[in-house]
């Protein structure tokens, strides 16, 4: 009986430990079909740059004026925002726009902003809309961000 209660914690620590599982929050249809995405690291450090991996099926390419867009709510009320050029983003990361359809990774490295609320575990949204105002793909999932020497 011990044995399996001892079992039972390591493997709920070795689940913490692990990256938070990021789902679709899009409304409806998307311009990309998102198949994994993550964050490095994960957890975020605060005043750190991390990276948003996507990784799927672009539908139609990448345009000039596609934006991304960071939201962090904890308790339902917006404690982080934070806004981009997606088309800046992915060009720092060797694809501009126009981004073809036969791209199948992205990496979205940004700054966690030095005023993000620590260790609040906020419901992070992430989501790009493409150039003609789109959806590309909307990720959420609870991430407590951290400080970081």
């Amino acid at each position: 009986m011990r044995f399996t209660a001892i079992a039972a914690l390591l493997l709920a620590a070795v689940a913490s430990a692990q990256s938070p599982p990021f789902s679709n929050c899009a409304p409806g249809a998307t311009d990309m079909t998102v198949t994994s995405f993550s964050l490095s690291p994960d957890p975020p450090c605060v005043d750190q740059t991390y990276c948003s991996n996507v990784t799927g099926t672009l539908n139609t390419p990448i345009i000039d004026g596609a934006k991304l867009a960071i939201t962090g709510r904890y308790g339902g009320r917006v404690i982080y925002t934070d806004n981009h050029d997606l088309c800046t983003l992915l060009a720092a990361s060797g694809h501009p726009c126009p981004v073809s359809v036969t791209t199948t990774s992205l990496s979205l490295c940004v700054l966690l902003k030095p005023n993000s609320p620590l260790n609040y575990p906020m419901a992070l949204t992430i989501q790009a809309n493409n150039g003609n105002g789109n959806v590309l793909f909307c990720q959420v999932a609870t991430v407590v961000p951290r400080a970081c020497s």
